[in-house]
């Protein structure tokens, strides 16, 4: 039998975090960890809750519509996200997860203590996440159009 799952303290939107994205078309944590973009903080069943975005170190070189890329070449803002590669993310590919020990996890060095955050989105990556997110949602881009 199972041991029930451990809540981490939410985090913040903005916030980069170490999880188990589900894979396609499951909804069964990953067996590697990545990279993940905290959007939205809420609750399930009283617990805390995270919607997120997906992030990848494949491919970073190659961007499509809705995804942007964090790299050493963005300095300060590589520092503060945490990250040990060049790093993209897909807003396109969100998902909502409880945020707990099954989904999450803490990285090697646990830089915030045992929580499953590696850094943040440094504030001058704004725009670019911003530009992203509304390639990722047409509706976004047009307001007042609906479908």
């Amino acid at each position: 039998m199972s041991s029930p799952a451990r809540y981490f303290a939410a985090p913040k939107p903005g916030d980069i975090v170490w999880c188990r994205f589900p894979e396609e078309k499951s909804l069964q944590p990953a067996s590697k960890a990545r990279p993940a973009l905290v959007l939205r903080v809420g609750q399930i069943d009283g617990h805390p809750a995270v919607a997120i975005v997906y992030g990848t170190s494949q491919k970073v070189e190659r961007l499509f519509p809705g995804e942007f890329a964090i790299s050493p070449a963005d300095g300060a803002a590589y520092t503060a996200s945490g990250l040990s590669y060049p790093t993209k993310f897909n807003l396109a590919r969100s998902v909502e997860l409880p945020f707990n020990d099954r989904w999450f996890a803490v990285p090697s060095g646990a830089p915030f203590g045992q929580q499953p955050k590696l850094g943040v989105l440094h504030p001058a990556l704004m725009k670019r996440a911003q530009a992203a997110f509304s390639a990722a949602t047409p509706l976004a881009r047009t307001p007042g159009k609906q479908e």
